[in-house]
């Protein structure tokens, strides 16, 4: 793929790399590239970053055909800039893609148009601990053309933005609320597929756990309401009686990558991994009888979100709302992977050249 570049007048003034905070910065430049029914992909660049011109009929903003994804470029101690699995995000992509009727973009294709861009703002990723260059690619549906049908002109792009902690609390365990009437997702549906309108539709569940003081939302079953399934953005694992539990991936849970990381490193390192329903009594009680150690959600913004309060009917406390030994762990190893600073014997980093 060849992918021409645009270049910009004047550059942006970089921020205070040490006060980040989450998406609120945003690089010189995007990658774009456009899809039509009858050329397929075409006209990759690299162009200024800026407003996209919409038409008010576009689909888009009618019918929610939008996918996206989220990844993060590291650099390390001696100057070499790592993505994490970016392969594994590009078959997600794909996977999103396919349930939305949207085009799917070759991987070598999408590993290129993250690399390039990357490569051109290296000088935007930032070096304190817990910082990193947050990668979002994305499609969407573009033409005018009202009526609920696959649209013929799709943009696919990639933005960039340098982070801090996604939480403003860092590492330190927050407090979850189980929501137990309002639904994320069910089988059939998009839940599995990373799409906006299933995180819109979160939105409501937030700020019912805001208004009484969580930070969090653990997602029920949309069926039976009775298992557990994700919390808020994040995957979510359990370690009861020693053994790490996590909801499997049956189309209402998004198979992130940082999950199937950790569940790889977990079995690594010894430790048994249940993928299986766990009802949220069955949850409850282990916390309330001592067997439910340790709880944290799994992402790639958060990377790793412990949780130290659990509030289901009433609320339970645990390992002193302190982060785990666990927890502490699978952190330590995936960014040391991620950063280069501990060897990547499951050979998940790719250096962007």
């Amino acid at each position: 793929m060849k992918i021409r570049f645009e270049e910009r007048k004047v550059l942006k003034e970089k921020p205070d790399f040490n006060n980040l905070g989450f998406g609120k910065y945003y690089t010189d430049y995007m990658f774009m590239m456009d899809w039509y029914s009858d050329k397929g992909f075409t006209d990759p660049r690299i162009i200024p970053y800026g407003p996209i011109e919409f038409d008010p009929a576009s689909l888009v903003l009618h019918y929610a055909q939008e996918t996206f994804e989220g990844m993060k470029a590291y650099k390390t101690e001696d100057g070499r800039i790592l993505l994490f699995r970016p392969d594994m995000n590009a078959k997600r992509f794909q996977r999103s893609n396919a349930r939305l009727c949207m085009p799917e973009v070759p991987v070598e294709d999408f590993i290129q148009a993250v690399n390039d861009v990357v490569a051109k703002e290296k000088d935007w990723i930032p070096t304190a601990p817990g910082t990193s260059l947050y990668i979002r690619p994305y499609m969407f549906a573009y033409n005018a053309k009202l009526g609920v049908h696959a649209a013929d002109h799709y943009k696919f792009m990639v933005i960039l933005s340098p982070v801090g902690s996604y939480y403003k609390e860092g590492l330190k365990p927050v407090s979850i609320y189980v929501e137990d009437e309002l639904v994320r997702a069910v089988k059939g549906g998009t839940g599995y597929a990373k799409c906006g309108g299933n995180y819109a539709s979160s939105i409501l569940a937030q700020m019912k756990a805001e208004a009484k003081g969580f930070s969090q939302v653990l997602w029920l079953d949309g069926v039976e309401h009775k298992y557990v399934e994700e919390v808020g953005t994040m995957n979510a694992m359990f370690v009861i009686d020693g053994k790490i539990v996590t909801a499997p991936c049956e189309g209402s849970v998004l198979p992130g990558v940082t999950r199937d990381s950790m569940i790889k490193v977990l079995k690594d390192k010894g430790y048994v991994v249940e993928e299986r329903k766990l009802s949220i009594d069955e949850l409850m009680e282990a916390a309330k009888n001592g067997s439910l150690t340790e709880a944290f959600g799994t992402g790639t913004a958060a990377v790793i979100s412990p949780i130290g309060v659990l509030s289901y009917k009433d609320e339970v406390f645990f390992n002193n709302n302190k982060i785990g030994e666990i927890s502490q762990m699978l952190y330590d190893t995936l960014t040391g992977i991620q950063t280069g600073k501990l060897e990547d014997k499951y050979g998940w980093t790719y250096e962007v050249k």
